[in-house]
């Protein structure tokens, strides 16, 4: 499920000792919306969290707004965003969505990618258990990087 493609040794954390994680798929407007979504649900503030995108949609998919407002996540305000060298080299953690972008590589980032179903296009009930693995991936990471019991 999750794998590395450039997996970097290194600690994950800014000045602050808060990790910084950046989602990135091609329209921002699904699975990385989800996915960050989910970080600032599960993590609250222990983490910094951005989403991304190489050729970002004019609006988030209307069917991903719908299946993460039905587990009480409000995600219609969110906008897509472009992926930009920056946004890469503030993040600890970069995470591709399996749709075959690919960021700008820093030394010392931790580079991973989910292999996920595009909701593109797809009504809510496919995009449900999209969303319920990216729940998932996103609580094995909250795990790792941003344990309950951790300051920021």
């Amino acid at each position: 499920m999750v794998s590395s493609t450039a997996d970097t040794a290194g600690t994950v954390g800014d000045a602050a000792n808060r990790p910084s994680v950046l989602f990135v798929c091609v329209h921002n407007a699904g699975r990385s919306q989800m996915a960050a979504a989910w970080l600032r649900h599960l993590a609250g503030d222990r983490v910094e969290v951005r989403s991304a995108g190489s050729a970002p949609a004019d609006q988030i998919n209307p069917a991903v707004v719908e299946a993460m407002r039905e587990v009480g996540i409000d995600v219609s305000e969110q906008t897509p965003k472009i992926l930009t060298v920056e946004a890469v080299r503030e993040s600890d953690v970069c995470i591709t969505m399996g749709c075959g972008d690919a960021c700008p590589v820093f030394p010392g980032k931790r580079y991973l990618d989910w292999k996920l179903q595009d909701p593109a296009g797809r009504g809510v009930e496919a995009v449900r258990p999209i969303r319920d693995e990216i729940k998932g991936l996103v609580e094995g990471l909250v795990a790792e990087i941003a344990p309950t019991g951790t300051t920021a």
